[in-house]
C-alpha cells in the first residue's frame, strides 16, 4: 500500500527592486537570496518525497534545508540595521526561526507519528492533520514576511515588481498536488483498514464480528464513493479517483455479495464440528440410522460450502492483490505526472 508522505512548503515570495534607493535594495535583494538558497533545498526535498527517494535520502535533504536555514540566520544576524531599522531583519529572522522549530521539532513528531499512523484510520488522519497544521504554521510566517517587505520598501521609496520564479512556482505544484492526494488517500486508507478488521474476525472464526464488520465496511464504501463523486479531477488527471473507486467498489461487493458465503461456510463448519463431536463420541454400534444421515447431510453441506469458500476467497485475494497495485501504481504515476522533479 502507498503510504502517505511528509511534505513541507515554505513559499516566499521574491521581488525586483527598481527605484533610486539602491542602498536599500541592495539590503532587501541579500536577503531574497538566502530565502532563494533554502527554497532550493526544500525543492530538493520536496521533489525526493514525491517521488519515492529513500527514507535516508530524503532525511538528508531535510537536513539540508536546516543547514541552509541555520546559514542563512547567520548571515543576515551580521548585516545589522539599515539606517537604523532592524524591523525587517528582525521579522526575517523571526521567520527563519520558526521554519527551523517547525522542519526540526514538528516535523520531529511528525516522523515518530508516522511509525503508528498506520494503526488505525484515527491515527492516520491526525498524521496528516499535524502535518497540515505544520505547514500552515510556514504559510502564515511566510504571508507575514511579504508584508514586511512591502512595508519595508514602501518607506524607504522602492518599487517591487513581483516574481513567481521556477522554485516557487514548483513548491505550489507539488503542495497543490500533495494537497489534492491525501483527500483520496484517506478515503482508501479508511476502507483499507476496515477490511483489515473483517479480515482478522475472519481468521479469529468470529462469525459475529465478522458480519459486524462486514456492514461496517459496506457502510464506509458506501460513503467514500458518494465522497469521491463529489471530487473533480485534478488539471484534468482522475487516475487518483478512478484507482479509490475501484477499490471501494471492490471492498462494498466484497461485504455484500462474497462475505454471505464466507459467513454461511463457517455456519456450516460450526455445525458439522459438533454433529461430528457427537458422533465420535458415540460407539458405532450406538449409532441411529438418524445419526448417521445427519452426520452425512452435514458432510454434504460442509464440502459444498468449502467449495464455494475457496472459489470466493481465491477471487479475492486475486482481485485485491490486483487493485491495490493499480491503487499504487496510480499513485506514483499520479506524483510523477504532477510534481515536476529536481536535478
Amino acid at each position: 500500500m502507498k503510504k502517505t508522505t511528509l511534505l513541507t512548503i515554505v513559499m516566499i515570495a521574491l521581488f525586483s527592486v527598481s527605484g533610486f534607493a539602491q542602498s536599500a535594495g541592495d539590503y532587501m535583494d541579500k536577503m531574497s537570496k538566502e530565502f532563494k538558497d533554502i527554497s532550493a533545498d526544500m525543492w530538493d526535498y520536496t521533489s525526493a518525497v514525491a517521488h519515492g527517494k529513500s527514507a535516508r535520502k530524503v532525511e538528508n535533504r531535510r537536513k539540508d534545508v536546516l543547514k541552509s536555514n541555520k546559514d542563512a540566520q547567520t548571515k543576515i544576524k551580521g548585516m545589522g540595521a539599515f539606517e537604523g531599522d532592524n524591523t525587517l531583519k528582525d521579522s526575517v529572522l523571526a521567520f527563519l526561526t520558526l521554519s527551523y522549530n517547525v522542519i526540526n521539532y514538528d516535523y520531529a513528531k511528525i516522523v515518530d507519528m508516522e511509525d503508528i499512523a498506520e494503526q488505525s484510520y484515527d491515527a492516520m488522519e491526525a498524521y496528516l492533520l499535524a502535518q497540515e497544521k505544520a505547514n500552515h504554521k510556514l504559510d502564515a510566517s511566510g504571508e507575514m514576511i511579504d508584508v514586511q517587505y512591502k512595508d519595508f520598501a514602501k518607506k524607504h521609496g522602492i518599487t517591487l515588481t513581483e516574481n513567481e520564479d521556477k522554485l516557487e512556482k514548483n513548491l505550489k505544484i507539488a503542495g497543490a498536488a500533495f494537497k489534492y492526494y491525501n483527500v483520496p488517500y484517506l478515503i482508501f486508507f479508511k476502507a483499507y483498514k476496515q477490511e483489515m478488521y473483517m479480515i482478522d474476525a475472519l481468521n479469529k472464526n468470529d462469525v459475529n464480528a465478522l458480519k459486524q464488520n462486514a456492514d461496517a465496511l459496506a457502510k464506509v464504501s458506501d460513503e467514500g464513493l458518494a465522497k469521491l463523486d463529489t471530487m473533480k479531477a485534478f488539471k484534468g488527471d482522475n487516475t487518483l479517483k478512478l484507482a479509490c473507486k475501484d477499490m471501494l467498489e471492490f471492498y462494498k461487493k466484497e461485504a455484500t455479495a462474497k462475505i454471505p458465503v464466507i459467513v454461511n461456510f463457517a455456519v456450516k463448519k460450526e455445525n458439522f464440528d459438533k454433529i461430528k463431536a457427537a458422533m465420535d463420541a458415540k460407539d458405532a454400534k450406538s449409532r441411529t440410522k438418524e445419526d448417521v444421515d445427519s452426520y452425512n447431510t452435514a458432510v454434504n453441506d460442509f464440502n459444498k460450502a468449502s467449495n464455494d469458500y475457496n472459489a470466493v476467497n481465491n477471487e479475492l485475494n486475486t482481485n485485491r492483490t490486483n487493485l491495490l497495485n493499480k491503487w499504487n501504481t496510480s499513485v506514483a504515476s499520479f506524483l510523477d505526472k504532477q510534481v515536476p522533479k529536481s536535478k
